[in-house]
């Protein structure tokens, strides 16, 4: 027996509570998961310059993200299904997020609806959105999303088509037929646990967000036909414009990898972007944010906020990102396998754990304010 102390740890509890097309759908990524596994190498590859004898007496792991004052630079991803990992899990994670005193988001496609998200949170919170071929339904959700108190949309624009997610397939997910039910229901049968708080206690298992959609769905089935209708690849920056006339808050866009995208998101006038590969489950082969992150930091500047995600799993990785350009940073798979393996207690330890690291290496590398972190905090040899 041994207490959970790393995101490490926190995925190895959830492996063994979820039924295993729920983990695979959250662990895994799209083809043979290189840009997965480069997600975390490359941050691994970055080395902290360690100095001695500054007065680190006084550090503050503070920022401002978004216009919003938070206890670290830090805010939890959107995470699709998140209440299929847990009881409720978008409410709960919203819940110790606030505690903890950092942003959450809430994806388009999760379990539970805004008005109960909005309940478990006092704070705003903020939405992701993807962009559906029916306009009219994506007035709807913003209209409903702005009215629960979001200001800050996060817009998912690297998702035309779902990526080639081959863990999915091999354990039948979306599937129809005998085969591939049979499949399901013997993982299932395999996490009575699961069974009982989440499939039973956690009803209703739905999308919440888009319920207004499809008032007749019965399951998440039906909900997912209908969404994977709605992919729009003819999405363009034209549909910035449109969403900009429509949202009075602040707009990031997230799934930018490309230099000459992060300079036509700035034309468009978003107020940020984050650099991000969808958490490796898109394009396969593709640079990690990580790697990403420096140039599109320095084609910007400070015409829009910068945050990155993929791969980051601790303080020390925040940090990192933060050396590298980054106002701060998106956590996905983390939270939700804190979540998952070890409830509302494994998320907020899970977090407190991240913010002790972060000062732990804010100490050793000589700096007590992380705005003042850059590059200069790096080794360059």
């Amino acid at each position: 027996m041994s207490l959970p102390a790393t995101a490490s740890d926190y995925r190895a509890l959830a492996r063994r509570r979820l039924p295993r097309f729920l983990f695979d759908y959250i662990d895994g990524g799209a083809g043979e998961e290189r840009t997965l596994a480069a997600n975390v190498d490359d941050f691994a590859g970055v080395r902290i310059r360690q100095r001695v004898l500054v007065d680190t007496s006084r550090v503050d792991t503070g920022a401002v993200l978004l216009g919003e004052s938070c206890a670290l630079p830090l805010a939890l991803a959107p995470v699709g299904l998140a209440g299929m990992m847990a009881r409720r899990g978008e409410a709960r994670a919203a819940r110790v997020a606030e505690e903890a005193g950092v942003p959450f988001t809430l994806s388009t496609v999760g379990v539970c609806p805004l008005p109960e998200v909005a309940a478990a949170r006092g704070a705003p919170f903020w939405f992701q959105l993807y962009m559906l071929r029916d306009r009219g339904a994506v007035e709807v959700i913003l209209d409903a999303a702005w009215a629960a108190g979001c200001r800050t949309l996060v817009f998912t624009v690297d998702l035309p088509l779902p990526g080639p997610r081959h863990r999915d397939t091999r354990n039948g997910l979306g599937a129809t037929g005998l085969k591939a039910s049979l499949l399901r229901a013997t993982q299932v049968l395999a996490r009575p646990r699961w069974v009982w708080d989440v499939a039973l206690r956690g009803r209703p298992l739905r999308f919440g967000c888009l319920e207004s959609q499809l008032p007749g769905a019965r399951s998440l089935d039906d909900f997912k036909a209908w969404v994977d209708a709605q992919f729009d690849p003819g999405v363009t920056w034209r549909d910035i414009d449109w969403l900009r006339a429509r949202w009075r808050g602040r707009i990031l866009l997230k799934g930018i990898l490309d230099v000459d995208d992060a300079r036509a998101a700035v034309n468009a006038g978003v107020e940020g972007i984050v650099v991000s590969n969808h958490g490796g489950r898109q394009l396969d082969s593709v640079a990690s944010g990580i790697r990403a992150l420096p140039k599109i930091a320095a084609a910007v500047g400070d015409a829009a906020e910068i945050l990155v995600d993929g791969g980051v799993r601790s303080g020390t990785d925040l940090f990192k990102a933060l050396a590298l350009g980054a106002r701060g940073a998106l956590i996905g798979r983390g939270w939700i396998w804190a979540l998952a393996g070890a409830g509302e207690a494994g998320l907020r330890d899970y977090l407190d754990t991240v913010q002790r690291e972060l000062r732990l290496t804010m100490t050793l590398a000589g700096v007590t304010r992380t705005a003042d972190i850059d590059a200069s905090h790096l080794d360059s040899d």
